[in-house]
């Protein structure tokens, strides 16, 4: 049974940025500096920064059907 992605992005900028996601687990709804302010409490997720942004990302699987949308 393939495990769940915990995140979903709900909202994005006009450019694509994720900007709100919806924990799965348990319906509450965070902004992307949330997630990253307490990314420790998102096990399969890490932070990479682009342009002086935290951009929040699944851990790579091998997957591409899984990737963090």
């Amino acid at each position: 049974m393939p495990k769940i992605k915990r995140l979903e992005a709900i909202e994005q900028s006009k450019t694509g940025l994720n900007k709100k996601f919806i924990d799965k687990s348990t319906g509450q709804i965070f902004t992307r500096g949330q997630i990253a302010d307490n990314i420790d409490n998102f096990p399969g997720y890490h932070i990479m920064r682009k342009d002086g942004k935290r951009i929040i990302r699944s851990n790579p699987d091998g997957k591409e059907n899984n990737n963090l949308g």
